[in-house]
């Protein structure tokens, strides 16, 4: 079965789901290093450290690559994060495609039916944010999975 997916305006950690995907560095800094910022930065505002802390554990990232870890204070069943930009702060194509692809390969392995993912790349990774969502549409359109998917195009409230 194709992969559903819906696109909403709005802020990630406020979409009801099983888990959400954090797009995520290559582990290169230490977490307690990072200055919190993008959807990173917001879900440790509200989950904590402790899914951090769990991803750390899992050492450096491919790229690509997918760890999913506990949600910290948020209430989701998980976080998956993806390594969607580079060592250098950037997204390509590939980083996009592989993190959208092996995020739904997270979501199926542990039985979700519900993700939400952000623009993978469009913040920190400096990708053109219609870009990313036309290669995150794509990406899911070539895949085959129970797992509904809402992707995020975040808004700052006013």
């Amino acid at each position: 079965m194709a992969v559903g997916y819906e696109i909403v305006d709005g802020d990630l950690l406020d979409v009801v789901a099983d888990a959400i995907v954090n797009p995520w560095n290559r582990n290169t800094i230490p977490y307690w290093l990072l200055l919190p910022q993008g959807v990173s930065g917001a879900i440790k505002k509200r989950a904590g450290l402790s899914p951090f802390k769990e991803l750390r554990r899992h050492g450096r990232l491919g790229l690509g690559e997918a760890v999913v870890t506990s949600a910290g204070s948020l209430p989701y069943k998980g976080i998956i994060h993806v390594a969607g930009i580079n060592d250098f702060w950037r997204a390509s194509e590939k980083s996009i495609r592989q993190s959208v692809r092996n995020a739904l390969l997270a979501a199926d392995k542990k039985g979700w039916l519900t993700i939400a993912l952000p623009l993978i790349g469009a913040g920190s990774g400096g990708f053109p944010p219609q870009e990313a969502e036309r290669l995150i549409m794509d990406e899911l359109s070539r895949m085959e999975s129970t797992v509904s998917v809402v992707i995020v195009r975040y808004r700052r409230q006013t």
